[in-house]
């Protein structure tokens, strides 16, 4: 008798956990989104602002894109909000800065200054 269905072991779906709604396997999407492209542009690959969308860390976001063109970088800055993306990233308070896979800055929101300094160390 199993009441509540103790004692049966449910089967374990593997979901498609891919951000991108792809059909690539877990393995496959943890490559990808640990690895820069390899297209420096004055020493830097990716920029990437994780968030859980709230509205400081959308404020993040639009701080770091106007940076990024004020500086004049030639780089997309990618806006990360899959929670299971960021905790691989090791970051436990948002927004955060991410880059060259890196992890710069979490948990506040950088005025322009303060990304500018982190972009050009």
């Amino acid at each position: 008798m199993s009441l509540f269905n103790f004692g049966k072991k449910k089967e374990e779906k593997k979901e498609n956990s891919c951000a991108r709604s792809c059909t690539c396997s877990a393995n496959e999407v943890k490559e990808k989104t640990n690895e820069c492209c390899g297209k420096t542009v004055n020493g830097i690959c990716c920029i990437k602002v994780l968030g859980a969308g709230c509205k400081s860390c959308h404020e993040m976001y639009e701080n770091v894109k106007q940076t990024v063109r004020n500086i004049g970088l030639n780089i997309e800055v990618e806006y990360i909000t899959d929670m299971q993306i960021i905790m691989e990233y090791g970051v436990m308070s948002m927004p955060a800065l991410v880059v060259n896979e890196k992890v710069v800055s979490q948990g506040k929101v950088l005025k322009e200054t303060d990304i500018k300094k982190i972009l050009k160390s």
